[in-house]
């Protein structure tokens, strides 16, 4: 049993609701909401991309909750079950059922173990079962093609400043994504500091709020210099404190900006935008490191990966090297 804790929050619902919330159909469950998010950032350091998933998912259980008469205080089991059933009547894949099944079930858990019901009523729900989904990766010399077209695009000394120089910030992210298998968040949020002459090691702050050490390899080093003094070049030499700055309103390059480039870029060199984003790029690298002979655990600790299941996306590369080595190494193999 989840023990009940102090009521941490409670000031919290007694606040008059802003405007936003008070123009809802039902302040209280936004207020109950708000609640668990607060808890998720404060106390499990999720990020904004996080909070906005959970966010989403949320709203569309509350919105259902009111349809059919319900509030997230008086939801029982059968009311949650139905929650379920309609999204599988909207088409929803069971990995996005999943997940708005696991917000359900922690926004649940959060509010008993804060006193605000007295039962868990998502304890007992059982999600879709999910088929093995392997992670979409692109060969070694797939890569080869994209960071080959990447250069040479930077290379081009005939075109206008500020296109070579869009070009070299694609190959160094390609180069630095390829090298440290950062997620696309980490990558283009890397502070300038990250582009020292000496810097050997990146250290990122990833999910959670934590922190870890991701070496860097020379290629990645040097496509970093080469854009800076692209940028020198052109005139941006004010201290800017992303390495990847931008004028839009994070300051930096954004996550939907470098996937369309990246996009761009495949196709430009015979490869399907389909087959490309730049989580595929963090696949590459994982699924790389492991078929040349990484350990599992030390590929976990370089993803970022909290969880070594997580991190066993990969097993199918792990067996295929397995299978060659005894194909190739054991006596009796050709017998």
């Amino acid at each position: 049993m989840i023990p009940k804790s102090g009521n941490r929050f409670s000031d919290k619902i007694m606040r008059k609701p802003s405007p936003t919330m008070a123009g809802r159909k039902n302040s209280t469950d936004d207020a109950l909401v708000e609640l668990f998010l607060d808890m998720q950032a404060a106390e499990r350091g999720a990020g904004e991309n996080t909070l906005a998933a959970y966010r989403n998912d949320l709203d569309d259980l509350t919105s259902h909750l009111r349809s059919v008469g319900k509030t997230i205080l008086k939801a029982d089991t059968d009311d949650l079950r139905g929650f379920l059933t309609s999204l599988g009547e909207r088409g929803f894949a069971a990995s996005s059922l999943a997940r708005r099944l696991s917000a359900t079930r922690q926004l649940y858990r959060f509010l008993y173990a804060e006193g605000k019901r007295g039962d868990d009523p998502a304890a007992v729900l059982e999600g879709p079962k999910r088929g093995l989904t392997l992670p979409k990766i692109l060969s070694i010399a797939e890569v080869d093609r994209l960071l080959a077209q990447a250069r040479q695009n930077a290379e081009k000394a005939d075109q206008p400043k500020p296109a070579r120089l869009r070009a070299a910030r694609l190959f160094c992210l390609l180069e630095v994504v390829y090298a440290t298998g950062l997620r696309v968040s980490e990558l283009v949020a890397l502070p300038a500091s990250a582009a020292r002459r000496d810097q050997a090691m990146l250290v990122v702050r990833g999910k959670g709020n934590k922190e870890r050490l991701v070496p860097l390899n020379g290629a990645a080093k040097t496509a970093m210099a080469e854009y800076l003094a692209l940028r020198a070049e052109a005139g941006h030499e004010k201290k800017e404190k992303w390495l990847f700055p931008s004028f839009g309103e994070q300051g930096h390059l954004t996550r939907q900006h470098f996937a369309r480039e990246l996009k761009a870029l495949g196709q430009a060199c015979g490869l399907a935008p389909a087959r490309l984003s730049p989580h595929v790029l963090r696949h590459a690298f994982a699924s790389h490191l492991l078929h040349n002979g990484a350990d599992l655990r030390v590929v976990q600790t370089l993803l970022g990966h909290a969880d070594i299941s997580t991190t066993q996306i990969y097993t199918h590369v792990l067996e295929e090297r397995l299978k060659t080595l005894v194909r190739d190494l054991h006596p009796l193999a050709d017998t």
